[in-house]
């Protein structure tokens, strides 16, 4: 497994508080590094967050009775609307809409008015199968309710208004229809969309006052608009696995330390095997400073974030502490990004803003020296991991 991290100051307090007798337990069979797999990332908001309003107008069409060739009928209609993202796979809106019906019949042409109000579920298709993006240009979403309809001021039928006036007929008429349908989404602007939108309702029989015996009254209704996100499109998220694969990436540190016990306590064991030893002359010489030790340390961070968490503070605490020890060291902070997450652009921004993040630790909490320091940054256009997740990630490197 590719690793690059510094190791942390508990560990190497575990290190030093081992006794000979126990170092000499370790065997080679007790390094082992297992892989952490990878975790879906969650998606939540606040209550607050996700709402968004809808206007728009349209036509709709009623098939009730059936309609004659070239013959079909469209009436004007206005709609509103709002509703709440809970996820960005899944929505709830409630719609109203309001306009006048012209429907074809045998016997001539009833016009009437109607006035309705939905409550849909809806499903973002397009997050659901393609992954989620916020920022995707185009979002199909189908979508299923119920609701209710109120017809009324029928006229033009059979001489409608004479047979109202003696009581043949009702003057207005309530359903509960079912309806289905799709919307396609245009994204604007973060806080815009416009949307094209097909319905198609099912109600009883009767509820354009005409019973025929069919099992439902039939119609189409069609809308354009523009949706309006307030506060625009964001939700949180949050990786359940973050802290397996932390403790993965520890795990793996510490058995490098069991692996370098076990060496030293076979050479200790070897060193004893010839005891006593001949005295020695001492002869004392100057011994030239040891080289610094390799830099090699991380940053993760969750997806869509720049910000360092409290449980990533402490390697850049390490490397600061590493360049206050080393005062002639300098530094590479690199930062990257998951190419499985947003685009190419973005992920390079993105990767900017890790590495700056750091970089500002560094220099303002921790009082290393700018020009000892080097800002770079990769984007999604180099993974040093083969886990895609684990690329959210600022890797320290020394020039």
């Amino acid at each position: 497994m590719k690793r690059h991290a510094l190791l942390p100051l508990f560990a190497l307090c575990m290190g030093v508080g081992s006794t000979a007798a126990q170092t000499a337990a370790v065997t080679e069979e007790s390094v082992t590094v297992t892989e952490v797999p990878s975790c879906d990332v969650k998606y939540y908001n606040s209550w607050r967050d996700g709402w968004f309003i809808q206007l728009g107008a349209g036509v709709n069409f009623p098939v009730a009775e059936g309609f004659k060739d070239n013959d079909i009928k469209i009436g004007a209609q206005y709609a509103g609307g709002f509703g709440r993202w809970f996820s960005p796979y899944f929505g709830f809106r409630f719609t109203g809409a309001y306009g006048n019906v012209a429907e074809s019949l045998s016997g001539g042409v009833m016009h009437y008015r109607s006035a309705s109000i939905y409550g849909d579920v809806m499903w973002d298709m397009c997050n659901s199968l393609g992954g989620v993006n916020l920022n995707r240009p185009v979002s199909v979403i189908p979508f299923i309710g119920i609701g209710g309809t109120y017809n009324y001021h029928f006229s033009g039928y059979q001489d409608a208004e004479n047979i109202m006036s003696k009581g043949g007929i009702r003057k207005n008429q309530w359903a509960l229809p079912v309806s289905a349908g799709l919307q396609i989404r245009f994204r604007l602007c973060r806080y815009v969309d416009f949307f094209l939108e097909g319905r198609a309702t099912f109600a009883a029989d009767n509820s354009n006052n005409i019973a025929l015996g069919r099992p439902f009254d039939l119609g189409f209704q069609g809308t354009g608009g523009f949706t309006f996100n307030l506060g625009g499109k964001s939700f949180q998220t949050y990786d359940p696995c973050a802290y397996d694969t932390y403790i993965a990436d520890l795990n793996g540190q510490v058995n490098d330390l069991r692996a370098e016990l076990a060496t030293t306590a076979a050479a200790l064991v070897e060193a004893e095997s010839q005891l006593p030893c001949p005295e020695v002359t001492t002869v004392v010489t100057e011994v030239a400073a040891p080289e610094p030790a390799p830099l090699m340390s991380t940053v993760r961070f969750t997806i869509n974030s720049a910000r360092v968490s409290p449980m990533e503070m402490v390697n850049v605490y390490n490397v600061a502490e590493y360049m206050k020890a080393n005062p002639e060291a300098k530094v590479t902070i690199t930062g990257y990004a998951d190419k499985n997450t947003g685009t190419s652009s973005y992920n390079q921004k993105l990767s900017e803003k890790r590495a700056q993040a750091v970089y500002d630790i560094l220099v303002n909490n921790y009082g290393i020296n700018a020009d000892r320091l080097t800002k770079s940054a990769e984007g999604s256009s180099q993974q040093p991991y083969e886990t895609n997740n684990w690329n959210r990630i600022v890797i320290f490197s020394q020039q």
